[in-house]
């Protein structure tokens, strides 16, 4: 069941000859959401990773966590926290790299700088918020829209001044949230460059018999 979930992708693969694990949203899968399963499938995989000490390097693409009513019985969150748990508890060398879109807290989990990510880089073609810009806009501005006399065309100058002020490509270095905005065609000799300065990566774990992770 969980190799079916192309929405998220799990990979061995090579760079300069060095085994790593590759973690990949897709979007051309359910537009690269998370789910209970592609979550689990995450989780798992990292896991596997972090057991034979092979450095993980995450792209991502993700809108976000799937809604719906199946998926909130089912808990999502609680699934969700898996492959979050995964994350926070390996110890091997982490790379994400952000190629499009970062919303929400399905962007969190993707190995984002904040649950420990070694190193973040980004496209310059990404887009790290809480929503989209649409969405976004229509909470933020949901008054001036409300009270406008064409609230199609405000809310439609709203939108390109949020994306030109909060989503450009550099907002997200700026914030801290990525190391560096990176050119696509230099992205390869970058993650072996990366490799390999934490090839000599150590980790310090609290002292304990082991963590409690969610069921």
């Amino acid at each position: 069941m969980l190799a079916t979930r192309t929405n998220i992708i799990c990979a061995l693969a090579r760079l300069d000859g060095h085994v790593v694990g590759i973690v990949g949203s897709q979007p051309l899968s359910y537009a690269g959401v998370l789910d209970i399963h592609s979550s689990e499938k995450g989780a798992r995989f990292v896991q596997f990773c972090d057991a034979f000490n092979i450095p993980l390097v995450t792209l991502v693409d993700v809108p976000g966590f799937l809604p719906g009513v199946d998926q909130e019985h089912g808990g999502i969150i609680r699934h969700g926290a898996k492959l979050l748990y995964a994350y926070c508890n390996a110890t091997v060398p982490r790379i994400s790299l952000i190629l499009r879109k970062a919303y929400g807290g399905a962007y969190i989990v993707m190995d984002s700088t904040s649950i420990g990510a070694d190193l973040s880089y980004a496209w310059p073609t990404n887009e790290i918020a809480v929503m989209g810009a649409e969405g976004a806009a229509n909470v933020i501005f949901r008054r001036e829209i409300a009270a406008s006399d064409d609230p199609e065309t405000t809310r439609g100058q709203l939108v390109k001044e949020y994306k030109a002020e909060l989503m450009h490509p550099y907002y997200a270095a700026e914030r801290g949230l990525v190391d560096d905005v990176v050119d696509p065609a230099e992205t390869r000799h970058l993650l072996i460059r990366s490799l390999e300065m934490l090839r000599l990566k150590h980790a310090d774990l609290p002292s304990r018999k082991h963590g409690n992770q969610p069921a």
